[in-house]
């Protein structure tokens, strides 16, 4: 399958700049995965689609501000790190730029030099890891010298920084924001749970390999990156008996639908607390064991986010949707619109 085939034209103003004052006054787009037909919404409206019984599933991951700016000990020279992955303790898989700069035994000293790093050894994809020092709590030094790591194609500065964060985030680890659930607000989840809708969470960890671009003309070629995930008891047992009572499991984003789909594969249809990595690559030809439907965002062209909702929606109704929301003048990607498949 060529991976030109989910391409499509967007034009660069489309692509949101900064996320709107009221959350859910999002617009929201309806695809009927059968039928593709389509609706048109704002997002407070997706209420009017969920029934009671219906399991809606929030990844509570938090995106560290994970963008710290410091200086090469001895020649003062700039160097901008961007935290990937904690390996353990306080070795972190990073990558770093300028990358020529950052040799094994390299000394970085950021801020007020109440946090340093020491490169300790350099990876494949160029990247480095580095081993922190630092008095203190760790967290609390990178909330103040940190700045969030906002997607390459938002170039506005962020006033607020818990715009890229969901009002339900808790699990510290993102490199960027599961965004689909940017759009919910305390009390859209306090209306959604008073209409009989349950609402559950699970873990995944967002890598800067959900922006990476896919380089191979055949889907089938392409490396996927993996990231952690997570799912307590409490959550499988409830998507169980959601499941056995006839229920729908609804996805918010991408990141919820593979964690799901993840553990539904490895399972037999069933759902297990358990955490580990998934590498899950879900493209058109998929045969989905979790979800039933998936809130998500407007996505880049020829990326594997599009080909995930390709698997669920189908190809053509997916460009159709999408050549629809061009002409509508949708706002596309991290802070923009949204998208309701069921």
């Amino acid at each position: 399958m060529k991976v030109d085939l989910f391409d499509f034209y967007l034009p660069e103003e489309l692509i949101a700049q900064t996320p709107l004052p009221n959350r859910e006054a999002s617009r929201l787009m309806v695809l009927n995965k059968r039928t593709g037909e389509l609706a048109h919404e704002t997002f407070r409206n997706i209420l009017s689609y969920l029934q009671p019984g219906d399991c809606l599933v929030l990844n509570d991951t938090r995106v560290l501000p994970a963008r710290l700016y410091g200086e090469k000990e001895g020649t003062g020279a700039k160097v901008e790190v961007l935290l990937l992955k904690q390996l353990d303790g306080d070795r972190w898989e990073t990558l770093v730029k300028p990358a020529k700069r950052v040799k094994e035994g390299t000394v970085i000293t950021f801020g007020d030099g109440r946090l340093q790093a020491v490169c300790e050894g350099t990876l494949e994809h160029g990247g480095r890891v580095l081993t922190f020092h630092y008095d203190g709590i760790f967290y609390e030094i990178l909330e103040s010298l940190g700045e969030m790591p906002l997607p390459p194609y938002i170039k506005a500065q962020l006033e607020d920084r818990e715009r890229y964060q969901t009002v339900y985030a808790r699990e510290r680890g993102s490199a960027a924001a599961p965004t689909a659930g940017l759009h919910f607000t305390e009390q859209l989840l306090d209306d959604i749970r008073e209409k009989g809708v349950h609402i559950a969470f699970i873990t995944l960890h967002v890598g800067l390999g959900t922006f990476r671009p896919v380089n191979v003309e055949n889907v089938e070629e392409h490396d996927m990156h993996a990231e952690f995930y997570q799912m307590t008891e409490e959550t499988a047992r409830l998507l169980n008996d959601v499941k056995q009572r006839g229920g729908r499991i609804i996805a918010v984003g991408t990141t919820s639908t593979r964690t799901l789909e993840t553990i539904a594969t490895r399972h037999n249809g069933t759902f297990i607390a358990e955490s580990g990595w998934t590498d899950i690559f879900i493209y058109p030809g998929y045969e989905f064991r979790a979800i039933d439907g998936m809130v998500t965002n407007f996505h880049l062209p020829k990326s594997t986010l599009i080909m995930l909702v390709s698997a669920l929606a189908g190809r053509e109704n997916v460009l159709r949707a999408y050549e629809e929301a061009v002409r509508e003048r949708y706002r596309f990607f991290s802070f923009g619109d949204a998208m309701l498949i069921i």
